[in-house]
């Protein structure tokens, strides 16, 4: 079986197909998924989606692209991660690729992430873009290693997974890894223990070849598994065992909700 640890079912371009989504995850062996949140406005709606269905999980969290909104302070994400669908804190961190200027505030609000994941014991989801040197700075200056947590759509190098890795933090790999030009990520992904690895989709956003170009769906993370057991030159069985184990480990999801 194989898990998406990272996907976004509640937008609207596979919320309005989530039927077909479900049973395209059935077909592919996808067992579970983890819609992560973005912003606070979307919250209960996605909360409530995931809901409805035993095996799919949440998170809460404000991602640090979205400017020009009321901060989310620890207390509030405390308070709203007090429920048995949430199993994370996030997705939250630093991207300086796609907004320029003071960001201040998007590295308070990244503090505000990890202290509220130390306070309720839950594990962080780590956005990182053009920014890896102040993420691991902060991580390290608010102890993220407590409850650690997973790099989600992992670009950056060999030395930022280890210097994530030993403060307690897993390595995501999305469709990226698939990519002809992702070269130095395919070196990654051969490298990084088995034990500190997880797959996603980050779907609806950048499908896996063969599928590059297409909207991204849950089931897919399969081909994620297998370009990774191609590149490691093992069996994909031993990818999607790992994988599987490690979330679990990670966000103490219940495993036997299919």
């Amino acid at each position: 079986m194989f898990i998406d640890s990272h996907c976004h079912l509640d937008f609207p371009d596979l919320a309005n197909n989530l039927d077909a989504l479900l049973l395209k995850m059935q077909e592919n062996k996808v067992s579970h998924a983890l819609c992560v949140s973005v912003n606070l406005q979307d919250f209960p709606r996605m909360l409530s989606l995931t809901k409805q269905y035993d095996h799919i999980y949440a998170s809460v969290g404000v991602h640090p692209d979205y400017e020009n909104l009321d901060e989310p302070q620890a207390s509030q994400l405390v308070a709203l991660a007090d429920d048995p669908k949430i199993i994370a804190i996030g997705e939250t961190g630093l991207d300086y690729f796609r907004i320029k200027g003071d960001l201040s505030w998007q590295r308070e609000r990244f503090r505000q992430h990890i202290r509220a994941a130390v306070e309720c014991n839950k594990p962080l989801i780590i956005h990182t873009r053009s920014a890896a040197a102040d993420t691991l700075k902060i991580m390290a200056e608010e102890g993220a290693d407590k409850v650690g947590g997973v790099m989600h759509c992992f670009t950056e190098s060999w030395e930022v997974a280890q210097q994530a890795i030993a403060m307690n933090f897993y390595i995501s790999f999305s469709g990226i890894v698939t990519f002809k030009n992702a070269k130095e990520l395919k070196q990654v992904a051969k490298q990084i223990p088995l034990d500190r690895m997880l797959i996603e989709t980050d779907s609806p956003y950048l499908a896996p070849v063969p599928h590059r170009g297409k909207l991204n769906q849950p089931a897919f993370v399969r081909h994620v598994a297998e370009e990774i057991a191609n590149l490691r030159g093992v069996r994909v069985d031993e990818i999607a065992a790992a994988t599987t184990h490690n979330f679990f480990n990670l966000f103490k999801a219940n495993r036997n909700n299919v």
